[in-house]
């Protein structure tokens, strides 16, 4: 049988055997533990069976080898296959659009329908299995995206704030450690500026909303409540009316504070929720009042982010059009409150 003589260099002292001759020889670390077993190993000059052993510096190293078996011609370990320079992103990511890249930062226009990521609820149930039997996040998708669109791995993507499923619009995650730090104080600061664009029922009025969130208003319900309640946060939406439309309204909301669903309970409790809006719809233990908007989900866009860079320090800020979806939504609630006015 052939003998292998190899030398463990400087840099690779301290490795297990096992997994030292597995890369030096190309071979399944299975296989090497049956030449241990086999007494096929000799290190200084000495048998050795023990795959856990940790190699020295210096020493020489000694496999006999079955004739069959072909070894690489150095002593490296194996080129790993290339990957492809540009790959075909996850079909289910097509509605998701790129707006900003660096190492730092990633920003994007989320559609609707598109969980932002993985609810602890769900990971607590699933765990590592809710990739496999949940639908994929924006999270999830997104390193396909990213590879796809720059050529390189996206590497860990961080998840900073989220939309709601239904709510469409601008997203941003943390690609480094130092960004996730940065993002994270500004949005505790409130110094990030989100602008939404919105569709609501009823007459709506420009008014600044602020009011103390708690987690359940009295009928299971987030909603405003005491300031004393357990969990309560304060809140405030800056409302700005910039199209009747009859029966409803077309409204801008910019956020002073950013509270979890803060705007679809500031709407819903000024009497004007959003067209699609099926939870914070009605008042305190009354019935929910009339929709109909046609429109299927709530009627919510993300539509202005604005952020200094957590590295340069420079303010930037991106923009987001109302998605199809609303704008067809739109042009049709224009037409009916049209066909409604009086003649002049």
């Amino acid at each position: 049988m052939p003998v292998r003589a190899l030398k463990v260099s400087a840099s690779e002292g301290g490795q297990r055997l096992v997994a030292w001759l597995s890369a030096k020889l190309a071979r399944p670390e299975g296989e090497v533990r049956q030449w241990l077993r086999q007494g096929k190993v000799r290190v200084a000059g000495q048998g050795c069976s023990n795959p856990n052993w940790r190699v020295r510096a210096g020493q020489p190293i000694e496999v006999e080898l079955p004739a069959k078996v072909e070894l690489p011609s150095g002593s490296a370990r194996p080129n790993k296959p290339r990957r492809a320079a540009r790959l075909v992103a996850d079909p289910r990511a097509a509605g998701i659009r790129i707006c900003y890249i660096d190492e730092h930062l990633l920003v994007v226009d989320k559609p609707s329908g598109l969980t932002t990521m993985r609810h602890a609820h769900e990971i607590a149930a699933f765990g590592r299995r809710a990739k496999k039997y949940l639908p994929p996040t924006l999270q999830d998708l997104l390193p396909g995206l990213v590879e796809a669109h720059t050529g390189k791995a996206a590497g860990r993507l961080r998840a900073v704030h989220r939309l709601d499923k239904e709510t469409s619009g601008l997203v941003v995650f943390a690609r480094s450690a130092l960004a996730e730090r940065s993002l994270g104080k500004q949005f505790r600061a409130h110094s990030i500026e989100r602008v939404y664009r919105a569709l609501v029922r009823g007459q709506a009025v420009s008014a600044r909303l602020a009011s103390t969130l708690v987690p359940d208003r009295g009928d299971g319900r987030r909603g405003s409540g005491p300031p004393t309640t357990p969990g309560a946060q304060h809140a405030v939406t800056h409302v700005t009316l910039l199209e009747s439309l009859g029966a409803f309204s077309l409204v801008e909301c910019r956020l002073e504070t950013g509270r979890t669903h803060q705007v679809r309970i500031h709407l819903g409790e000024a009497g004007t929720p959003l067209c699609g809006e099926r939870i914070y719809d009605r008042p305190l233990h009354g019935q929910a009042l009339p929709d109909g908007s046609g429109i299927r989900r709530v009627a919510l866009h993300a539509a202005t982010l604005g952020l200094d860079h957590p590295v340069t320090g420079q303010w930037l800020c991106w923009s987001s059009p109302l998605p199809a979806d609303l704008q067809e939504a739109l042009k049709r609630l224009r037409r009916i409150a049209r066909s409604k006015e009086p003649p002049g």
